[in-house]
């Protein structure tokens, strides 16, 4: 008799947002801003594509990964930490920044 076959967990991480602390589980699969809505986190967006930057936040912790070759971002944004959560997939748990334009 065998023992049922259990599909491995689909791995998750969590997105935090500082200073106010909120938290959300953050599914590699789709883009941290659809997790941070799904809980329950408000965050500006409007195109959704990378490049309107009214996501564009700090990412204080964590990895992402981006599913467009180059986000609206420019180099020295992009070195200092600023990530557009719109297009940008976590790697790692994160933690988050809004940025004030």
């Amino acid at each position: 008799m065998s023992l049922p076959v259990t599909p491995p967990a689909i791995p998750f991480f969590i997105a935090r947002t500082t200073p106010d602390g909120q938290q959300c589980d953050a599914w590699p699969e789709q883009p941290l801003l659809t997790s941070l809505e799904q809980g329950g986190i408000d965050w500006p967006s409007s195109c959704r594509n990378g490049t309107c930057r009214t996501c564009i936040g700090q990412l204080i912790e964590g990895q992402v990964r981006y599913t467009i070759d180059w986000p609206g971002l420019t180099p020295e944004e992009h070195a200092s930490g600023c990530v557009l959560p719109c297009v940008a997939h976590p790697l790692s748990d994160v933690v988050l920044e809004m940025s004030v334009l």
